[in-house]
Order: C-alpha cells, then structure tokens, then sequence
C-alpha cells in the first residue's frame, strides 16, 4: 500500500533529479524526469509536449553560466497510486560578473504519473509561473 510519506519522498526525488539535470546541462536526463508525452509550459517560452519537444527545447535552454534552480515548500495537493499533484516554489539563481543573484521567482505546479517498472514519478504536465522577475 502507497502511503502519502512514500508519494511525497519520490515527488521530491523527481523535482531535484530535474532540477539538477537542468542546471547540469544534462538534456536527456531533463528529458526522462518526463512522461513520454509529458508537456512543460512557461510564460515566455512556450508549451512543449512529447520528449522531442522537450529535448529541442530545454536542449536550447542549456546553461552558460552557473545557475541553480531552488525547488522549496513542496506540497504535494493530491495523490493516488499512480498520480500526484504539486504545488512548488522555485528562486532561480545565476552566476554574474558580480556573483550569485536572483534572477526570478516563481512557482511550479506538477502533474505527476508514477512509473511502476522504473518506480519514478514523471511529470505528465509541469506548468512554471514567474512571481517576480529582476536583472542579473
């Protein structure tokens, strides 16, 4: 039997397997934090759907600089067996000529499907909204 505990304990493995494959520049493990047709939607961006998409796009993405994405407050709204919803906050910090600095402020929330044969939640639909945005 799923518990809320052990639900909570793989979202967060998945929300920081992101996030430090993001600020790797590791593509592909970008990429596999999703469902085959999973969809990642940003103001400014755009909406990608399908690991294609996604691989084009976060592979456009990839960092110049050091930057580090903070995922915190993390609470997980609704769960199952097999889905999740979350709600996350993010800060987005990158490296400039004068040191570390908050580029923007934000929040995710999270679609998530659990993967039985690899036993990994995988966003089904990630959608980011920018709270604040400041110069770097």
């Amino acid at each position: 039997m799923t518990t809320y505990a052990d639900v909570v304990a793989g979202v967060r493995a998945s929300l920081a397997a992101y996030a430090h494959a993001l600020d790797d520049g590791r593509t592909d493990d970008v990429v596999a934090t999703f469902c085959a047709d999973g969809t990642f939607e940003s103001p400014g961006l755009g909406t990608f759907e399908g690991h294609d998409a996604l691989r084009a796009a976060f592979g456009s993405w990839e960092p110049r600089r050091p930057q580090r994405h903070l995922v915190v407050n993390t609470h997980v709204d609704t769960w199952s067996d097999g889905e999740a919803t979350a709600t996350s906050d993010v800060i987005f910090l990158s490296m400039g000529d004068r040191g570390w600095s908050v580029a923007l402020v934000g929040r995710y929330r999270d679609q998530l499907h659990h993967d039985g044969d690899s036993g990994t939640w995988r966003f089904h639909r990630r959608t980011a909204e920018f709270v604040t945005e400041t110069p770097t």
